[in-house]
């Protein structure tokens, strides 16, 4: 008991960490460009990453030739789309807040199992009631004055959560493959890479402005990739799966907490309405039900 109550606390922090990370990537915006942001974030996540791999290799035995392919072939293809992910969220949050940034994002929860269609994997009916739900949150969350009046940041952040969809699918595909925290250190080092060509040639690069924005990049490098991400995977080996992903699903009202309390975005009372009715949506997706063998997990985005 003490156990699964210590581990269901550590996922509560990294609901908070994550949600709070969309303060800093919106804050970070006030100094520096997408790209520059998600490059040294992502290499920093790395980096942090680094020291827990060491002392887990200890325990382990070495992998075979087959297990370093797939562990080559499953980061490299996690870390583009992760660059591509993250660089669509980053820039949407330019034009949009971290509050509605946070439960847009979380939309991936309700898409992946309908991404999973194209994968012949089965899909349980209750699950397009929680579709429709998501889509009239959204409605009321994004398109105010009709849809010719949507937030660009919006609609960026709504195609991040799509290719996050696709993201969680390949970790789905690769993770029982493989060493998980290797493949995250090896998709957050790609992820730094692919960003480096086009923070160099489409953004200025300004050191000052960088060491301005130490602390959004340093909280969303060590604590939201590094340290969320190490607490993760502890917790949930002592928590249930469907209580670890509904705690995780908090990430999205600690994102519009943070927004309101650090940022001090408000949201009117529509805009209220449709975070709650996509956080129901959210929330019924991932309820208990008897699974397919070929129903695919839900696991977080690694960010």
């Amino acid at each position: 008991m003490k156990s699964k109550l210590q581990g269901e606390l550590m996922l509560l922090l990294t609901a908070l960490i994550w949600g709070a990370s969309f303060v800093a990537q919106r804050a970070g915006m006030e100094h520096i460009g997408p790209f520059t942001f998600n490059g040294i974030r992502s290499l920093l996540g790395s980096l942090v990453l680094v020291p827990l791999i060491l002392v887990r290799q200890r325990r382990q035995s070495p992998m075979t030739r087959e297990q370093k392919k797939t562990l080559l072939l499953g980061g490299v293809l996690c870390g583009i789309v992760l660059f591509v992910a993250s660089s669509l969220q980053q820039h949407g949050m330019v034009y949009t807040t971290a509050g509605k940034a946070g439960f847009i994002t979380a939309l991936y929860i309700v898409l992946v199992p309908i991404f999973g269609l194209f994968l012949k994997q089965k899909i349980r009916p209750a699950l397009w009631f929680c579709v429709a739900l998501a889509t009239t949150g959204l409605y009321l969350l994004s398109v105010s004055e009709g849809f010719s009046a949507i937030n660009r940041g919006d609609a960026l952040v709504l195609a991040s959560a799509g290719v996050f969809a696709v993201h969680i699918l390949i970790i789905d595909h690769f993770s029982p493959q493989t060493d998980g925290v290797k493949m995250s250190c090896l998709q957050f080092l790609i992820c730094g890479l692919l960003s480096i060509p086009f923070m160099l040639t489409l953004e200025v690069i300004s050191w000052p402005s960088i060491l301005d924005c130490w602390l959004p990049i340093g909280y969303a490098g060590v604590l939201s990739c590094g340290v969320a991400y190490t607490l993760q995977i502890i917790a949930q080996k002592q928590t249930e799966p469907t209580i670890a992903s509904l705690i995780l699903s908090l990430e999205s009202a600690f994102a519009l907490l943070a927004g309101m309390i650090l940022l001090r975005e408000k949201l009117s009372v529509r805009e209220a309405l449709g975070c709650l009715v996509m956080f129901m949506a959210i929330i019924l997706a991932q309820l208990p039900e008897k699974r397919s063998p070929d129903a695919p997990r839900l696991l977080k985005k690694s960010l």
